[in-house]
């Protein structure tokens, strides 16, 4: 993985925040489908975090088309909307993994299920990864 894209280091960004919101965004419906008996209140907040996750992941699609528009180099502007986005994108990963350990301790259908702890507890070392390497490609940029 390259770490110096110089001008382009706005759309690197993007191309993360993209990815993973789809990610953490799919991981919601695996999470469900795992977990058929799921409680109600653990299924209603997969459900709002799918649907915020799509919103983000929506709003990283049309910056990314922003700045692709303007010669893949996002003006002044641009380059500070990307950095809120991803700003608000992290903050939102570490809430969706506060959110998985809640369900890991807390939910009794979750605990009685090896096979779900093991992927929520995979899911939330991806969601930490996508802060790691933005982080990472902040500082360096």
């Amino acid at each position: 993985m390259q770490f110096s894209y110089g001008e382009q280091m706005p759309l690197r960004l993007l191309d993360e925040a993209t990815f993973w919101k789809h990610q953490e965004y799919e991981h919601t419906i695996v999470i469900r489908e795992i977990v058929p008996d799921l409680e109600r209140k653990f299924v209603q907040e997969l459900k709002e975090w799918e649907s915020v996750l799509t919103k983000t992941h929506s709003q990283a699609v049309q910056l990314t088309e922003t700045v692709v528009r303007s010669g893949n180099v996002a003006p002044p502007v641009v380059a500070d909307e990307v950095l809120r986005l991803i700003s608000f994108s992290l903050e939102q990963s570490g809430r969706f993994i506060k959110f998985l350990f809640e369900m890991l301790s807390l939910s009794h259908s979750v605990k009685k299920n090896p096979v779900a702890v093991a992927v929520i507890k995979h899911i939330i070392r991806e969601s930490e990864y996508f802060i790691g390497i933005a982080q990472t490609i902040c500082c360096q940029g």
